[in-house]
């Protein structure tokens, strides 16, 4: 994974944890909230009652006869009032009120009348003249039977006689709770989607203004038939790239960074040689032999350097395509047949048999000098690394709407360690025969020309039953062009 790449999903990573962060800490605040609003309509309707007992109370005596008829009929109403999801058709409310003491006088679940609840701190605080509430659970294993209690104090003058307390479950209020933690969890996914998705457009659209639509456009006037299929394809492609485009863009400083720092490392070997040569040159009583020496590895450091600045400028114009500018059906066979013809004039002088598998009518969309390209590149790599008197095998063959061209080498393999780097640029292994290595370039071509035909290039270790290595296998994964059959 390339560090650009690593970069690009730090940044989504970073936002996706931020995102989760915020939704957590919002809807863990859901509950207190609502508790908070519930308990506020109960210190009214505490207050509210306490106000009524004391219209009846006498020389500090508290008749509750009035307020007991008011409750009992009030508990008994049956209605029905929808209040958004949920469906409310009774009073769910638990009043007591004790006296200066503590002692419960009266209970509207008459379970509690004459116990001493002076201990409880809505009772306690509220005869000291404080604000007095609790939560408690009327089944201690019950996290969900809880009651929110609140009181208010009942006065004679200036005298605290008793204390009315309102309690409520917070399983009525529970499930607006439930609803809204629901609700902001949707929501926040949404909106935080949309912001990604909102993001990655414009990104795109700041990297490449209309881009997209262009593109797409030329590549629909070269068409002579479109198919659904086709198109669909065509714009996961599109897609694919601007994407690429947009973690380039995140990470674009530090790549560029890291790929002038490797061609500068690749090239300060030839320059040094190149220096050293002309340096030695200087003596003018150097022998003639030792001359053309020197001048002669000038020259071949100087190809390699022109070498590897050609093929950096051909890889980076792919690397910026969306679209193949020539397009056209391409014969998998004809294709093969013409790449290894060429790569023979490099075997044969090492002796090195190239074997030839492939079935007619396999065909590809594509541009066909790049496809070659690429098998050329993949051939040239497996001649580099077979032993002199080795075999080549390149195979194509059809797995479901692909076609698949292997390239096959007698080589040593691949070592564990660069199983993951093939494909970067500038990265090489020597070749076997000649212990020297190549730009690094070549495998990095393959990719972006197989990207750009919407498929993929691999490279594997030839492994038996056995276990023993035998070379390596290159494969170019490319989609099938469908050819209709004539009629016979």
């Amino acid at each position: 994974m390339s560090r650009r790449t690593r970069i690009f999903l730090a940044v989504l990573i970073v936002y996706t944890l931020g995102t989760a962060w915020l939704l957590s800490r919002v809807t863990s605040d859901l509950d207190p909230r609502y508790r908070e609003s519930a308990e506020e309509s109960q210190i009214d309707m505490a207050q509210l009652l306490a106000s009524q007992i004391e219209q009846d109370v006498v020389a500090g005596a508290m008749p509750l006869a009035r307020l007991q008829a008011v409750i009992g009929t009030t508990l008994n109403r049956r209605f029905s009032a929808q209040v958004y999801n949920l469906h409310k058709t009774r009073v769910e409310l638990r009043v007591t009120v004790t006296d200066r003491n503590g002692i419960v006088q009266y209970d509207s679940t008459g379970r509690d009348v004459g116990a001493d609840f002076s201990g409880w701190r809505d009772v306690s605080l509220t005869l000291q003249g404080l604000y007095g509430a609790r939560a408690t659970r009327d089944v201690a294993s019950d996290s969900r039977s809880t009651v929110l209690y609140v009181a208010a104090p009942v006065r004679w003058g200036d005298d605290i006689v008793g204390v009315v307390t309102v309690g409520k479950p917070v399983q009525s209020f529970g499930q607006f709770v439930a609803d809204a933690r629901e609700r902001t969890i949707w929501v926040g996914i949404g909106s935080a989607s949309f912001l990604l998705v909102f993001a990655f457009i414009l990104s795109i659209w700041l990297i490449r203004p209309f881009g997209l639509v262009r593109d797409m456009w030329r590549w629909l006037r070269r068409q002579k038939s479109v198919s659904p299929g086709r198109v669909w394809r065509q714009s996961l492609l599109m897609l694919r790239a601007a994407s690429h485009d947009v973690r380039d863009a995140v990470g674009g400083r530090q790549g560029m960074a890291t790929q002038v720092e490797i061609m500068s490392h690749e090239l300060k070997s030839p320059l040094s040689a190149i220096a050293a040569a002309a340096e030695l040159m200087q003596d003018t009583d150097m022998p003639a032999a030792q001359r053309q020496h020197f001048l002669d590895n000038i020259t071949r450091e100087t190809q390699r350097i022109r070498h590897t600045v050609d093929r950096l400028m051909e890889l980076s114009r792919l690397e910026t395509l969306r679209v193949l500018d020539q397009v056209q059906d391409v014969d998998v066979q004809e294709l093969l047949h013409e790449v290894v013809q060429t790569a023979s004039l490099t075997a044969v002088p090492r002796q090195i048999k190239i074997d030839l598998i492939v079935s007619e009518g396999m065909v590809v969309e594509g541009d066909r000098f790049l496809l070659s390209r690429a098998v050329a590149n993949l051939l040239a790599n497996a001649i580099d690394f077979s032993p002199d008197g080795g075999d080549v095998q390149v195979r194509a063959k059809r797995v479901r709407h692909d076609v698949v061209i292997e390239v096959s080498d007698s080589g040593p393999g691949m070592p564990a360690y660069a199983v993951e780097r093939v494909f970067d640029k500038f990265y090489s292994l020597p070749r076997p025969h000649s212990q020297r290595k190549s730009t690094g370039l070549g495998l990095s071509f393959v990719n972006e020309i197989a990207k750009l035909h919407g498929g993929s290039a691999q490279l594997r270790n030839r492994e038996f039953a056995n276990g023993e290595v035998r070379g390596a296998c290159a494969s170019l994964v490319l989609p099938a062009r469908f050819v209709p059959t004539e009629p016979s």
